[in-house]
Order: structure tokens, then sequence, then C-alpha cells
């Protein structure tokens, strides 16, 4: 069954919460996710499969399978190829319960999103040709960023989340701001991991200094 609704005027997290309120209680594959969207398009696909990483600590090992199914879609719209998911990707389970959880704690956070954005604003940032490749290629690196290993550690995968929301959003919405601010959480995740791996370099040395 689709969540699409053909009514004017229905936001987008009211597309979101429709869609959660769809999810089969025994769990959920991802397959089951993207018939649920329905014909809404990519980018819907994609802020519903962020939502759950706005809240500080996600769900271990989630992170991989939504982020592999981001990358999927970025690299698809980027090609502009149909959507194709491997079957081990979308045939895994993930466990309704608390993928609901971590999604109602996570709508109130998009809902101020979408509240930030404006149709029509800076529509230069929105288009095709060379600045689409652009978009899409910080999609496909927001949802490499979203995979990496460091899911435990606070705001890891939100940071990249958030991202990956600001281009959902502003390229439904056509909101060239918000593709901004994707592009700018982005380069804050990437300086985030580095300060992370910095540091745990400098830890690990010290401790080898005081065990040799």
């Amino acid at each position: 069954m689709s969540v699409t609704n053909d009514q004017d005027g229905e936001s987008l997290a009211e597309k979101m919460q429709s869609a959660m309120d769809r999810l089969p209680p025994e769990g959920v594959t991802l397959v089951e996710i993207r018939d649920l969207i329905g014909r809404e398009g990519m980018m819907l696909l994609t802020a519903f499969l962020t939502i759950i990483f706005l809240v500080p600590v996600s769900i271990p090992g989630v992170s991989t399978v939504f982020g592999g199914a981001i990358l999927l879609l970025s690299i698809s719209r980027l090609v502009n190829r149909p959507l194709w998911l491997p079957d081990k990707l979308k045939r895994r389970p993930v466990s309704t319960e608390k993928l609901q959880s971590g999604m109602q704690r996570g709508m109130k956070w998009f809902r101020r999103l979408e509240h930030v954005s404006k149709p029509r604003r800076l529509k230069s940032l929105t288009g095709a040709g060379f600045i689409g490749v652009i978009n899409d290629l910080g999609l496909i690196l927001g949802a490499i960023l979203l995979m990496a290993p460091f899911g435990l550690i606070p705001f890891s995968n939100t940071l990249p989340a958030v991202a990956l929301l600001f281009f959902a959003i502003g390229l439904l919405q056509r909101d060239g701001v918000c593709i901004l601010f994707g592009h700018l959480m982005n380069v804050a995740t990437i300086v985030y991991f580095a300060i992370l791996i910095t540091g745990g370099v400098v830890a690990i040395r010290q401790l080898f200094e005081r065990l040799f």
C-alpha cells in the first residue's frame, strides 16, 4: 500500500507519519519501506530513511542498511536509472518497534527542518546540469559518511543524516538554501570525523607510550 496522498497541502511530515503508521508490526525490510513510500520519489524515501538518525545515538547496524540504500538511491539519481537494491540489502529485516521508537523521536526535528524550508529560494542551486551533478555527489558523500563505523559515538550518524535531510527537503521543495545547508553539513561531518580520528590516534599513541 502506498502512502501517497494527492490532496494538496499535505506536508512532508504528514507523509512520513503516514508511512510510519503503516509499518508491519512483525518487522520491516527496505522493500516494504520502498513500497510504502510508493510513487512519491527517491528523495522522500531518502528523507524517510534518515529520520531515525536525528537522535544522538542510533540503533546499531541500521546505518549500514539505510546508509547503503541511500547510497544506491543517490547513485540511481546521478545516473538517471531506476532504483536497484541487492537482495541481501533489501530483504534484511529491521525491528519495527525499535524503528518506530527512533523515528518518533526524530520526527520533531524533521518538522523543524521542514519549517525552515521555503520553496523556490536560490533556485539556481536546484537545477539540473552541472549543479544537479554536484548535488547528487553531495547526496552520495552524505550516504558514505552515514555508513562510517562511528555509530556508537554521539552525533556521528546525526550530522550526515541532517545533511541528507537538507538535501532531500531542498530537492523536494526546490529550496536552494536547504541544499546549501546540506553541503555545509557534509563539511561539518568531515571535520567532526577528522577530530574523532585524530583524537583516537593520539589516545592510542599515549597508551602505547605508557605501556612500553
